[in-house]
This record gives C-alpha cells, structure tokens and sequence, in this order.
C-alpha cells in the first residue's frame, strides 16, 4: 500500500491542486478506506469550480465534509472504494468490504464506520458509485409524486435528470416528455422511453408549447437544468394546479420568473426539492435507511454505469473539469479511477 493519499483541492475559480497526505491509520471506531472510483456531480461541482458558490449557506447542511464554504476546500460526495483497515471497535464485517461515502475526491479517506453505506454485493463499483445521484432521483419522484396517466415533462437531462426520467419510464404516464439542448442526452432518454425534443430550436419549443396547451399543460414538471430562467419554461408548459418541481441547485445565479398573467390564475404548486432532508408528509414512515433500500433497487432496474461516458486518473481532474465547463455536451457522467 502506498503511503500517500492524492487529495483533489479546489484553490480558487477554475484552480485545482492535487495534495499528498500521509495515509492516517484508523482511530477507535473508524475505517481506512482505499477508493476504487468517485463521481463528479457536473451541475453542483461547477458551481464550485466557476466560483459561483453561495456564500451564507453550507455546501451540504447534513454532510459534515462538505461544510466549508470558501477556498481552499475539497469537493465531491460520491465515493466507492474497500475497508482495507479497521479501528478498534469496528466489526469485523466492514474488512474487505466495498462501501460507498459521501467523501470528497481523494484517493483514500478515514471515515467513522456510521459515515459509510455498505455496497450490496451484487452491485458493482461503477454502478454504486451513483448511489447518491440515483437517491435524488428517488427524491424527486417522493416530491413530485407522479400518478398514473399523467404528464409529465423533465428539463434537463444531467446524470439526475436521465436517472428520473428512467424511474418515470418505468411508470403507465400517459405521456414522458423531456428537454435538452445536447443531442448526447436526447439519446439516452429516447432510450429510456421518452420523448424528446430540444428547447433552444424555435420550431421544436413551439410544437411542445401548442401540443401542451391543447391538452390543459402539463400535470407535473421538473427543473433540472440549473438555469434559473428554465423555469418560465415549467411555468409555460403547466395549467391549472400544476405542479413544478425545482430539483436544481442553482448557487449566486438568478433570472426574473414571470408569475403574472396565467401563471397567477392557475394556482401552480411550485416545490423545491433537496434530497439531504425527507419530505415532512413521509417523515413518519420513511427514514435515509428506506430511501437507501429502495435506491439500491432503483439502481439494480436501471444500471446507470452504461451513462459513464468518460474514466480518468484524479492527476487528469484539470483536464477532466476544464471540459465539464467548456464542452458539456461530450459527457454524461465522469468518474476518477484510483
């Protein structure tokens, strides 16, 4: 085993360092944790990167890593590796074990053995490693709470977006419309079982737009663009008592909504979603460990490795960033291999 961890560290806009840190032996209770691959999440990490992180709230109120709201500061909450040591006080069980952390881009990581999830042993890495986007999606549905013969319209086919409109493809709607400007993502979700059609194409809006208005709008609409001004564009596909579901986080940036005219008469439910709390109409019944259940199963049906669409080594995270920002529209989902 080597004796360095490489460490990705974000120093300022568009800056990455990589740091060695000797590798800490666990404490009482705690794992060493050799990571085999982590997920960059494109929509939040180019918040950080480009500098466009809110300056009053956390990165994450619930991740004790992802506390630190200035430069320098590590990012990332989607790590898989294996237990290759254990503290005093940990079982025995987590030796060996493939486990999943919301854990910053890093080589390897020291965690408290309540911090991490074990992977189910017939879930391999690339596909564990969605655990946390896949639960977004999940949350997203308990938000928006689709029901049978709706129709539904999703903007925005990030990794979260074509992993909702899978879990929607998999439901009797009466229609699954969704919006994209990148003719890569278009794909996958035709392959999902949707419709697609591109927003920034005048005739393509229009038809979308006419089709939705003869038919009373759309019964339920999610933004996940991360472009405030998408949701004008929920708000013109909705009719009366729509509901809009806001799954983007969309950090310093902002755009005038337009809630006169129609959008005032209709009486839209506009809700904003975030998967680091339950929804207070489940929180009896349902805790993260349910959730967790149903997401490992939501990630068995719809095998989201097959949207990995790039592999590189953390030395590679410039490169690998620099194309996030600049040419979006190459990749789906990138992954750091260890």
């Amino acid at each position: 085993m080597k004796n360095l961890a490489q460490q990705l560290w974000f120093t300022g806009p568009q800056q990455l360092e990589i740091r060695e840190q000797k590798i800490p032996a666990p404490a009482k209770g705690e794992l060493l944790v050799e990571v085999i691959c982590s997920a960059i999440s494109a929509g939040t990490e180019m918040l950080v990167y480009r500098g466009q992180l809110p300056s009053e709230i956390a990165l994450d109120a619930t991740i004790e890593t992802l506390q630190q709201q200035s430069y320098p500061l590590q990012y990332g909450y989607a790590s898989v590796g294996k237990v290759i040591q254990v503290g005093d006080g940990v079982d025995a069980f987590w030796l060996g074990r493939n486990v999943f952390a919301f854990q910053p881009h890093a080589s390897h990581f020291v965690s408290s053995a309540a911090n991490v999830i074990a992977v189910p042993d017939d879930i391999a890495a690339e596909n564990a490693v969605f655990l946390a986007n896949m639960e977004t999606a999940v949350n997203l549905m308990h938000d928006g709470k689709p029901l049978l013969g709706e129709r539904v319209v999703v903007l925005g086919q990030g990794i979260v977006g074509l992993l909702l409109t899978g879990l929607l493809g998999q439901l009797p709607l009466t229609d699954l419309l969704v919006a994209d400007k990148w003719p890569l993502r278009r794909e996958y979700a035709e392959q999902l079982g949707a419709r697609v059609f591109d927003p920034f194409t005048e005739q393509e809006l229009i038809a979308q737009q006419t089709r939705l208005s003869e038919v009373q709008g759309a019964d339920l609409i999610y933004e996940l663009t991360g472009v405030p001004d998408a949701l004008n564009l929920a708000i013109d596909f909705s009719g009366y008592h729509s509901r809009i579901v806001v799954g983007s986080w969309y950090g310093t940036k902002s755009a005038p909504v337009y809630l006169g005219g129609a959008a005032h008469r209709n009486r839209l439910q506009i809700i904003t979603s975030q998967v680091s709390s339950i929804a207070p109409e489940l929180s009896g019944r349902w805790d993260k460990s349910r959730r967790f259940d149903v997401t490992w199963e939501m990630i068995r049906r719809i095998n989201p490795a097959r949207f990995i669409s790039q592999r590189s080594a953390l030395l590679q995270a410039q490169n690998t960033y620099q194309q996030l920002d600049q040419q979006p529209e190459s990749l789906i989902q990138a992954l750091f291999i260890y």
